[in-house]
């Protein structure tokens, strides 16, 4: 059964901690989009969190990502534009792209060409466009998908063959890419992964500089354990799951 009230309760905490954090760092706390990891949890938390003002929901496996979005349509009987906005959170498959393109709303994980350019192909012919956000590994962790980016600072050919991808990507049509995104290692201590938030930050500055032309808008990274670093970092999108609605189901 969900708990209501522990969600309302979490909630409004997660926001305060955003906006401590965004005062810290002397930013606007109105400009960091919170996207609540619905992952594992039931309808009826999401609809919850929806009826206390939550917009923005995350999933990272297509297929039971969709089921929810439409359960949640259902339920909610809304019109589309005024409906949740989904995130796909996690990485996608090559089979599984066309459900990420009927259902989700924006990507945050695209790490591939081959991901990108089956996107862009379902886009153009569904006659829609699709945000994504690109996936970069820039801790080393050997487990995390996303472009190597471990030492991308040092390392003129590693900037060298992921500018040329960029620019390959940036051409597709049906995508509009809009950031980067990462995942910081799990850890005890945040303050551990300042430095991998620090260089993501770092990473669409030099973005900026090679592709003008492009918003790079968003930083999405942070999650339950380490936000309010990667608030004071840059991030401007969270993907915070169990802070919201509690531990996950066993």
């Amino acid at each position: 059964m969900t708990d209501t009230t522990l969600i309302q309760e979490n909630l409004q905490n997660v926001h305060e901690r955003i906006g401590e954090a965004a005062l810290r760092a002397g930013r606007d706390p109105d400009l960091i989009q919170l996207v609540a990891v619905s992952k594992t949890f039931p309808v009826e938390a999401v609809l919850v969190a929806w009826e206390l003002g939550q917009r923005d929901f995350g999933e990272n496996r297509p297929r039971e990502g969709a089921r929810k979005v439409q359960e949640v349509a259902a339920q909610l009987d809304l019109e589309a534009e005024a409906r949740p906005t989904w995130h796909m959170i996690g990485h996608i498959q090559s089979r599984k792209t066309d459900i990420v393109a009927e259902h989700f709303d924006t990507v945050h994980s695209l790490d591939r060409m081959k991901i990108a350019r089956r996107l862009s192909r379902l886009m153009v012919a569904a006659g829609g466009e699709m945000p994504v956000l690109i996936e970069c590994n820039v801790s080393g962790e050997a487990s995390k998908y996303g472009y190597d980016l471990a030492d991308w600072q040092h390392e003129a050919d590693v900037r060298a063959a992921f500018f040329d991808e960029v620019t390959a990507l940036l051409e597709l049509p049906g995508l509009r890419v809009q950031g980067l995104m990462t995942m910081a290692p799990l850890v005890e201590d945040p303050e551990t992964v300042r430095p991998v938030f620090a260089s993501l930050r770092a990473l669409r500055g030099a973005m900026r500089e090679r592709f003008p032309g492009v918003e790079w808008r968003h930083l999405s990274m942070g999650m339950t354990d380490d936000f309010e670093v990667a608030v004071e970092e840059g991030a401007t999108m969270l993907r915070i799951g169990r802070a919201i609605f509690g531990q996950r189901p066993i």
